[in-house]
């Protein structure tokens, strides 16, 4: 049996069950009105339908984590492709868990999405099986990185519950047009712009490279030595997008054709230097230009803020309800991800570079996060913090597991820095 090859399959099995399982639960949530005369009864059948879809993808997702792992020799989790998967099958195990609790089906209406969205920007990462460097040859990298990835996943799931909470208590009615509802909408948006976003750079990468576009540059990179000799650096960038922006210090070598443009519109800030920094500009300016021709799509289809879309699906939840999902989602997270993100990553980091912390950007970005959520925890359960206030947290915590996550891997250069490749 080829292990890769079943892995490869299940994988994509995976993906669509989850595609799928995502759109029964919004015809559960949304379709309550073509039922004839017991839209409850229609909620439950197709909750279950959703619910059943959604566990099936996550059984293809377990086939493919386990059959990789057999196939290749080690555990998969030691690149981005690699750990980006397993997180979304985290977040999916999390969901699970904390749905056979509560039993509330409408975190679906979230936690599917962005399940998609971790595993769609997983795929974009070369997928061919690595051997593992000696930094990660330890059994440390099994304990270390699933448990901060599960700890993170429940912190996923809690922010889910709530944006959920969000959506439910935020005032959509006609007429709401005091500052406060104002502000308030505009937040929510703004939270679900990003996540469209998201989608933007999944839609950018695979669309240009389905399309083979291919774009090149020479940059020249002055570095002074410290006998104050100049050493000019020649590097060769390449980009798989039309480049909106050029590296910095650099001439086209060759550009294809795109909508009548084939150079550059300006070059990146004498600041930004780096050899793939032009390159990663040029990336997120199409991520937003993407995620915003989304954005500006669906409101032309639904003519209006897609908040007050998915608000009339929330409302016969009790907004306390899933204050407290919320809350005892991210009380599970926490502990694990205090383990595994610097307990175990302390313990590793003293084996294989002799000192239990050395200010590395994903360290201090991983006590960014740790210190956040214990403000979280604190200012809910001493000062009172509950509702609105306290899903405005789990947000703005979520975004710092997104940076941590991402913008330490693949920006800022460090000991983890192999992550990225």
């Amino acid at each position: 049996m080829n292990w890769l090859d079943l892995s490869s399959s299940a994988f994509m099995a995976a993906f669509f069950l989850y595609c799928f399982g995502f759109m029964f639960y919004v015809v559960a949530f949304a379709g309550r009105k073509w039922s004839h005369g017991d839209p409850e009864r229609f909620q439950r059948k197709w909750g279950k339908v959703a619910i059943t879809v959604s566990s099936l993808g996550l059984a293809g997702h377990l086939v493919f984590f386990f059959a990789r792992w057999i196939g290749q020799g080690h555990i998969p989790v030691s690149n981005m492709y690699e750990f980006m998967t397993f997180l979304g099958m985290a977040v999916m195990i999390a969901f699970v868990i904390i749905s056979l609790i509560y039993r509330r089906l409408i975190l679906g209406i979230i936690t599917l999405p962005l399940v998609i969205i971790i595993i769609s920007y997983a795929s974009v990462f070369p997928q061919e099986v690595q051997p593992l460097i000696p930094a990660l040859n330890s059994i440390w990298l099994k304990i270390h990185v699933t448990t901060a990835a599960l700890g993170e996943a429940f912190l996923a799931v809690g922010f889910a519950a709530g944006l959920l909470h969000l959506l439910r208590t935020v005032n959509y009615s006609k007429g709401a047009d005091d500052a406060k509802s104002k502000k308030e909408r505009f937040w929510v948006e703004t939270t679900l712009f990003m996540l469209l976003v998201a989608c933007g750079f999944i839609i950018s990468v695979f669309g240009f490279r389905m399309a083979g576009y291919e774009a090149e540059f020479k940059q020249e990179k002055v570095d002074v030595t410290q006998a104050g000799e100049a050493v000019t650096e020649t590097n060769t960038v390449k980009y798989s997008m039309p480049p909106i922006v050029k590296p910095y210090n650099s001439t086209v070598v060759k550009a294809e054709e795109f909508l009548g443009a084939n150079k550059p519109l300006f070059e990146a800030p004498s600041w930004m230097n780096g050899v793939n920094a032009g390159r990663k500009l040029n990336t997120v300016i199409w991520s937003l230009l993407t995620g915003a021709i989304l954005y500006g799509l669906l409101r032309l289809l639904f003519r209006k803020q897609l908040g007050a879309v998915i608000h009339p699906m929330t409302t016969d939840i009790d907004p306390d309800d899933l204050d407290e999902i919320s809350y005892r989602a991210i009380a599970i997270g926490f502990p694990i991800f205090t383990l595994g993100a610097l307990i175990f990553a302390m313990i590793w980091a003293q084996i294989a570079w002799s000192r239990f912390w050395g200010w590395d950007p994903k360290e201090v970005w991983a006590l960014i996060t740790w210190l956040f959520y214990s403000a979280y925890l604190h200012l809910r359960l001493s000062r009172g913090w509950h509702g609105k206030r306290s899903s405005w947290l789990t947000v703005i915590g979520f975004v710092i597991i997104m940076f941590t996550l991402i913008g330490v891997n693949l920006v800022i250069a460090g000991l983890h820095s192999y992550a990225g490749v």
